[in-house]
């Protein structure tokens, strides 16, 4: 059975991989979507790994946002699907490449721990602004606090050098600037662009599965 290893981004839950999930599995293709919020992208990461690592053959791993960030110090995938995602070379972390635009960065509160959230009416806009209104609150009621510090991480190993690589621009994003992602774009063997916002997987699920479904069909053919 094929497998595709979801990696959220920073505030995201796995849960909001559930309407992706569930679609995969009815396919007969194996959904995993590790917990991230580890602390630091170096511990995502590897708790990423350790999901890779459990499996009987090499997935297909997606990383959205952030989690870019941490598929790219990811070993062992099969193919790396970028969307809206980070794509780091050496040296390089999410915030130093732009990280959130502005909209992003104006919805973002701190809290008395250190951490950060997410202001419910202003995160719905910019994450989830193309999606039918009850998806968008389901999914902003699964927004969680963050730790400081993931998006400033700099991977040890850059996956995307050695291994087949698709990267998805959401051309209506409004969290990371589409020209930035273009950028990024370059560095993966394949591009892909859909006029959609941040959250494809929250507002159009089935395009999503559709798409993961041929990067992984050309590989079970009899």
């Amino acid at each position: 059975m094929p497998t595709v290893v979801l990696v959220h981004g920073l505030y995201h839950r796995p849960e909001h991989f559930d309407a992706v999930a569930q679609r995969l599995r009815s396919l007969g293709i194996e959904a995993v979507a590790p917990e991230l919020h580890r602390g630091s992208l170096a511990a995502d990461t590897e708790a990423v790994h350790a999901a890779v690592d459990a499996l009987h053959e090499p997935p297909l791993l997606l990383g959205h946002s952030y989690g870019g960030s941490v598929i790219t110090g990811v070993r062992g995938a099969r193919h790396l699907v970028y969307l809206a995602a980070f794509v780091l070379d050496t040296g390089e972390s999410a915030a130093a490449l732009g990280g959130a635009s502005a909209q992003l960065r104006d919805a973002i509160r701190p809290e008395p721990d250190g951490s950060t959230s997410l202001r419910p009416d202003r995160a719905a806009d910019v994450l989830y602004h193309d999606c039918p209104e009850p998806l968008a609150a389901r999914a902003v009621g699964l927004l969680r606090p963050q730790a400081p510090g993931c998006g400033r991480g700099v991977p040890s190993h850059h996956s995307w050098k050695d291994t087949p690589s698709t990267y998805v621009v959401c051309g209506q994003d409004r969290a990371i600037d589409p020209a930035l992602q273009r950028t990024m774009a370059s560095r993966c063997t394949e591009v892909r662009e859909w006029d959609t916002g941040h959250s494809p997987f929250v507002g159009q699920p089935e395009l999503l599965v559709g798409f993961l479904r041929e990067r992984l069909v050309p590989r079970h053919r009899p």
